[in-house]
């Protein structure tokens, strides 16, 4: 095992600015860690690899999603970014290492000679990631200029296609970071240059050894089809080749037990997996913003449905402490029913459905939904709509609106409308009445059945249930570009990687846990498909166990060759919230609350090919998640690459303060021809307590092998310039002894707010909230003199 450390760091600038954006309130089991099986042994059909290649550039990145499990030794993936170079901890907060140098334009960012491509761009700054003083974004790429607008006006989707939602998206899509996913390829050169300095930043890009096939990017190309592609994201297989045959198979499966969902023969390739469990209870706490409209009023929006489909239902969440609310409800201009609250409901979240009759919605791939207010105590209100298909007898969510202000690109993408607005609201927090022995329940379910997968032989995903899909801290919603979690009534968990092998496949459900699993259903779809001289095997590495002090997280340590796509992570503080430490802080006293989310403040490094310097270094854990500031007061959020779906402070199962994310890489995909090592601190200097688990999804070549440089390829990766030289051995920390598991603790003094309490209402010109109880703050955050 391969372990990389970071010098010794202060932590004291990022905890003073980021406690302040702590809206936060946080279980610890055996360390257990699934090493991802090796091939053993070389298949006779197994063909040495081929010459390695570039992967897909500029849009088919998106356009070919099938050719994932193709190795793409012949290029890199780097990183420039603001992290401090001097092994502190101010990583953008004075912007010291945020300019590589500065030009006429101002600060230049990122600049490259030969050829490769922008693959992602990332930033935030105070307050709370809104970029307008960062002024305009130039980006020049073989000595033209391509972009250069106000970057605010980037990522507010103002520039048209092809830069709009969910390719870009501003500080409330993605919870306190702004994001830019357009693939900007180039033959010779690149350049990103800022008027003003960003604070904090990313440029991912790849590098090629040559220019064959690579074409200057053209920002007049809209690229639609990759825009309505991904706006389709956790609802709909993005790839192109995603039909196939289904083995379906339901079962009871005991404690201890395991059931083969299918063996298939090849060469083939699973499209699709899917899994329904209707013992799990949904997580019962959701934090969610909407909107609500009076008399005269209502909202009008554009929804996706299945063309094949014998009806639609619209599943509509509201908050029920307003009584009466009734509004009619239209589906393409023609009257369906009336949504009715009934009696008020404080502190609790509604949900309601109604069903839309097939003449109105058959052979159409979308709806046009008006509700318009009819009668109410107060308002009507509505903070999101899921609409399902019934496709073959079976329901299927086929579109998700999720609205308000923190939506503002899923609210344009649907073309939403709402006329005489009276409330909009951020963050409020409700609950929906789940017995909390149910709820622990579930959560047992998903953390202790795995789905399991063995290739040609060899056992390649191994994982938890929960966290294989996207959902590592119990049922909540997850909605990715290669995965799915549905929390609704006997809602489907979907993964849509590209699985392919050459003689068997063989999928199994097993339960390692202690609770009967009863009327499961577990389904996989095959196509063709097969493993070819330059490609390899799907694999999901999982991980568990306590963070060990002065050591990275790895969430893939491996040897061989390969390409790795991204991360579900499960993250456990274990810092009390009423720990006191001795602070250094200024202007504070001697000693000073703990901040529980101070595990936050990791950075990603990843090491190719043995290097001792990482071609990424970022600048912390929410920042590798493309949020920022402890994803903005604790928001949850979805975007096709990146998200934050899951945070649990105190209670369901929480000991203290816990984070779940995801992080999926299709244009910044890290390839490696002889080994990674990928992984994520904990803490500003792997100084902080934690219970994490993980599990990476990669491909790897068969038996672990290597491949060549080839194709002009230097022997090393490619770091990118003003890197610090890694700490020589003698300068590692050593490791400490792992902390021993805390006894549980009773909750703080302070009450933790369950329920929304707003007896009297924001209107959109004024969202702060008039009720303490659904602030940010709660008295838990502690007080700086």
């Amino acid at each position: 095992m391969t372990t990389r450390s970071a010098p010794s760091r202060s932590d004291v600038r990022k905890r003073s600015h980021r406690l302040a954006a702590y809206l936060g309130v946080f279980s610890l089991a055996a360390a257990a860690v699934v090493a991802d099986a090796g091939f053993a042994s070389v298949r006779a059909h197994a063909q040495q690899p081929a010459p390695p290649s570039k992967g897909p550039v500029g849009w088919d990145t998106y356009r070919d999603l099938d050719g994932m499990p193709r190795l793409r030794g012949a290029e890199q993936s780097l990183q420039f970014s603001s992290y401090d170079r001097s092994g502190g901890n101010d990583d953008g907060f004075e912007g010291t290492y945020s300019c590589l140098r500065e030009s006429e334009q101002g600060c230049v960012i990122a600049e490259h000679n030969g050829p490769g491509e922008i693959s992602g761009l990332w930033s935030t700054r105070e307050p709370m990631g809104d970029v307008t003083a960062t002024g305009n974004i130039v980006v020049e790429l073989d000595g033209r200029t391509v972009l250069d607008a106000p970057f605010i006006d980037l990522v507010n989707g103002k520039l048209g296609a092809p830069f709009e939602w969910p390719l870009v998206g501003n500080a409330d899509d993605a919870a306190g970071g702004v994001v830019s996913k357009v693939p900007m390829p180039f033959r010779e050169s690149m350049r990103v240059t800022v008027r003003n300095n960003p604070d904090f930043y990313h440029v991912n890009y790849r590098t090629f050894p040559d220019a064959e096939g690579v074409q200057t990017f053209d920002p007049g190309d809209p690229a639609t089809d990759v825009l309505d592609k991904l706006r389709g994201f956790g609802v709909a297989d993005p790839k192109n080749a995603s039909g196939g045959t289904p083995v379906r198979s339901d079962f009871d499966l005991p404690a201890g037990g395991s059931h083969t969902v299918a063996e298939v023969s090849g060469p083939a390739r699973i499209n699709q997996l899917r899994v329904r469990l209707p013992q799990v209870q949904a997580a019962p706490q959701v934090v969610d913003d909407g909107m609500a409209f009076g008399q005269g009023g209502g909202s009008r929006f554009r929804m996706r449905v299945a063309p094949d489909n014998q009806g639609v239902r619209i599943i509509r969440r509201f908050d029920p402490q307003v009584a009466d609310q009734v509004a009619s409800l239209t589906v393409n201009g023609q009257p369906v029913g009336e949504w009715r609250s009934g009696a008020a409901a404080p502190g609790q979240w509604g949900v309601q459905s109604l069903d839309v009759p097939a003449e109105l919605t058959a052979g159409q791939s979308s709806i046009d939904v008006e509700n318009r207010f009819v009668s109410s105590s107060l308002d009507v209100n509505e903070f999101r709509y899921d609409v399902q298909s019934l496709v073959n007898g079976e329901w299927v969510r086929t579109d998700v609106l999720d609205l308000g202000p923190g939506h503002p690109g899923e609210e344009s993408a649907h073309g939403y409308r709402i006329d005489n607005p009276v409330f909009e609201r951020s963050q409020l927090l409700g609950r929906y009445a789940i017995p909390p022995e149910q709820v622990a329940a579930s959560d047992a379910v998903l953390e202790n059945a795995r789905v399991r997968i063995t290739f040609d032989g060899q056992t390649t995903v191994d994982a938890p249930i929960g966290e294989f899909f996207g959902t590592g801290l119990g049922e909540h919603d997850v909605r990715t570009m290669m995965s799915s979690v549905d929390p609704g009534m006997d809602g489907w968990y979907t993964a849509w990687w590209p699985m392919p092998f050459n003689q068997n496949a063989k999928v199994e459900i097993v339960n390692g846990g202690g609770i009967p699993i009863q009327g499961a259903t577990a389904e996989i779809v095959t196509g063709p498909g097969g493993v070819d001289a330059g490609s390899g095997y799907f694999h999901a590495t999982h991980k568990r166990g306590l963070t060990t002090p002065g050591q990275d997280w790895n969430f893939v340590d491996t040897g061989g060759a390969g390409t790795f796509y991204g991360v579900s992570h499960t993250m456990r503080g274990l810092i009390p919230l009423n720990e006191t430490r001795a602070s250094v802080l200024p202007h504070s006293t001697p000693l000073a609350a703990a901040n529980p989310r101070n595990y936050l403040e990791g950075d990603e490094r990843f090491y190719v090919d043995g290097a001792q310097e990482p071609a990424w270094h970022g600048t912390g854990t929410e920042d590798f998640y493309e949020s920022g500031w402890y994803f903005r007061f604790g928001t949850t959020f979805s975007m096709p690459q990146a998200g934050n779906p899951a945070h649990e402070v105190n209670q369901d199962g929480c000991q203290f303060d816990c984070t779940g994310a995801y992080r999926l890489m299709a244009g910044d995909a890290v390839s490696f021809r002889n080994g990674l090592v990928a992984g994520i601190e904990h803490g500003p200097a792997n100084d902080e307590p934690g219970d994490y688990s993980s599990t990476a999804y990669w491909y790897g070549a068969p038996a672990g092998r290597s491949l060549p440089a080839g194709g002009g390829l230097p022997s090393g990766p490619e770091v990118p310039p003003s890197l610090p030289p890694a700490p020589l051995p003698s300068e590692q920390p050593t490791p400490a002894t792992p902390p021993s598991a805390p006894a549980p603790t009773a909750p703080p003094s302070e009450p933790v707010p369950t329920a929304p309490q707003d007896p009297t209402r924001s209107n959109p010109s004024d969202p702060t909230p008039s009720n303490p109880t659904e602030t940010e703050d709660q008295g838990l955050l502690p007080h700086w003199n």
